[in-house]
C-alpha cells in the first residue's frame, strides 16, 4: 500500500472522529468554536503519531511474541500526544482560562482515549503488515517451488534425449556407407525431430494432433532403424484431435513400447496407439506385444514410463494418469489427460 494512500485512510479516519468529538464536546457544555478546534488538534496528533507508527512497522515488525511492546509503544506515543496538546492550548488559549481548567480536567480521559486509539492504529498496521509479509513470504514460497518444478521437468526432457539421439547417430552411421540415400533422409528427419523438440516449452500444453504430427518424424526415424519389424498404428477419435496434452508426452511412451516390443522380441512387432475422450479426459493407449520368457513386465516400464509419471505428477498433482498392465502377449500404457472446462 503506498504512503499516499495510507495518509488517505487516517485523515478519512480522524475526520470521522472529529466530528464524534466536537458532537460530544459541544454537548458537555464548550462551544462549536472550541469544540472544533480542540477536536482538530486532538485528532491531527493522533493521525501524525499513526503514520508514525505505520512507517516504523514498515521496517520492523515486532512478533506475536514481542506483543507488550506495541502496548508500550501505544502508551508512549499517547502521553506524548496528549503532552503537546495541553502545551499548545495552554499557548494557544492562554487568555481562557475555563477551556483551560476544562482541558486540565479531561487530561486522564483524553490520555485513555488517545492510548486506545494510538493502539487501535497501531494493531491495525501490525496486522496489515503482518498479513502482507505473509502473503509475501507465501508468494515466494511458491515462485521457488515452481521454478525448482519447472528445474525437474526440464531435467526429465534432457534425460529422455541422449538415448535417442545416440541410437540414431549410430543408425546414420551404419547406412553411410551401404544406403547414403537413406542416411542423409534420416539426417533431416531427426534435425526436424530435434528442432520440434527445442521449440517446446515443457509445461506447454498442445493439441493431440499437433503432437501426433512431431510423433510422426520420431516413428520414421525408428523406422529407418529397425525397417519392417516395426509397425505403427494410430487410432484417432475425431474429437480428440483438438484436446490438449503436455508437448513431447507420448514420445517416451512409444520409445519404451518399442524398447520392450522390439528387442525382447522376434518378428515384426506392431505398436498401437489410440486416443479417445472420455468424462473430460484425453484418453491415450500405447500397446505393444512382450514375450513373458525374455522379459519380466512388471520391472519393464523402464526410465521413460516412470519420467512420464513424475511429469503428469509435477503438471496435475495427481499420481493416477498412467497406468500399465499385461493383457496375455500385450503390455498396455494408459494416459488420462484433463481437459480444463
Amino acid at each position: 500500500m503506498s504512503s499516499v494512500r495510507v495518509l488517505s485512510i487516517y485523515l478519512a479516519w480522524a475526520f470521522l472522529w472529529m466530528l464524534v468529538q466536537t458532537t460530544l464536546l459541544w454537548w458537555m457544555g464548550v462551544s462549536w468554536e472550541m469544540a472544533v478546534a480542540d477536536a482538530v488538534l486532538t485528532n491531527l496528533l493522533l493521525v501524525g503519531s499513526g503514520y508514525a507508527m505505520t512507517r516504523g512497522l514498515r521496517y520492523y515488525q515486532p512478533s506475536v511474541r514481542e506483543g507488550a511492546f506495541l502496548f508500550g509503544w501505544s502508551l508512549a506515543l499517547a502521553a506524548i500526544c496528549v503532552t503537546v496538546f495541553y502545551w499548545l492550548t495552554g499557548w494557544l488559549y492562554s487568555s481562557n482560562q475555563v477551556y483551560l481548567a476544562f482541558v486540565h480536567a479531561t487530561l486522564p480521559v483524553r490520555l485513555v482515549y488517545a492510548w486506545l486509539m494510538v493502539l487501535l492504529i497501531l494493531l491495525l498496521s501490525w496486522m496489515w503488515f503482518y498479513t502482507l509479509g505473509r502473503q509475501q513470504d507465501e508468494d515466494r514460497k511458491v515462485a521457488t517451488e515452481k521454478l525448482a518444478r519447472e528445474a525437474e521437468l526440464y531435467n526429465l526432457r534432457q534425460q529422455l534425449q541422449p538415448h535417442f539421439l545416440f541410437n540414431s547417430l549410430n543408425s546414420i552411421s551404419a547406412l553411410v556407407g551401404a544406403r547414403p540415400e537413406q542416411a542423409r533422409n534420416m539426417i533431416q528427419q531427426l534435425s526436424d525431430f530435434l528442432r520440434g523438440t527445442l521449440r517446446k516449452d515443457n509445461q506447454q500444453l498442445v493439441p493431440l494432433a499437433d503432437e501426433l504430427k512431431h510423433l510422426q518424424l520420431y516413428l520414421d526415424i525408428e523406422k529407418v532403424r529397425f525397417g519392417h519389424r516395426l509397425q505403427t498404428t494410430v487410432d484417432v477419435q475425431d474429437e480428440t484431435t483438438d484436446m490438449q496434452l503436455p508437448a513431447l508426452l507420448l514420445q517416451p511412451v512409444v520409445e519404451n513400447a518399442i524398447k520392450f516390443g522390439l528387442y525382447d522380441t522376434i518378428g515384426d512387432t506392431e505398436i498401437s496407439i489410440t486416443a479417445t475422450a472420455e468424462d473430460n479426459h484425453l484418453l491415450l493407449q500405447v500397446k505393444n506385444p512382450y514375450d513373458p520368457e525374455t522379459v519380466r513386465p512388471q520391472q519393464g516400464t523402464g526410465f521413460g514410463l516412470s519420467s512420464v509419471q513424475r511429469r503428469l505428477y509435477l503438471l496435475y498433482a495427481r499420481q493416477d494418469l498412467l497406468k500399465t498392465r499385461q493383457q496375455g502377449h500385450t503390455f498396455i500404457a494408459t494416459i488420462k489427460i484433463p481437459q480444463q472446462l
